[in-house]
């Protein structure tokens, strides 16, 4: 899947995927309900690695982490 038309933000050592609306690559719809994404980018308590070739890898999730 090709995603375009987004803006990354970095804060030091933190960075931010950003949509047109707040939570849209995490699948918020632009009323703040979830739901907006069959598959999101990413989602509150998502862990990931990085491998050699900056590829993010998801392994594993934190539901303790989530709103």
């Amino acid at each position: 899947m090709m995603w375009a038309g987004y803006n990354i933000s970095q804060a030091g050592e933190q960075f931010t995927v950003e949509g047109d609306w707040p939570g849209e690559v995490m699948g918020k719809k632009k009323d703040g309900t979830w739901g907006g994404k069959d598959r999101p980018l990413y989602s509150p308590g998502d862990i990931f690695k990085v491998n050699e070739a900056g590829w993010l890898i998801k392994i594993g999730e934190d539901r303790d982490d989530t709103e």
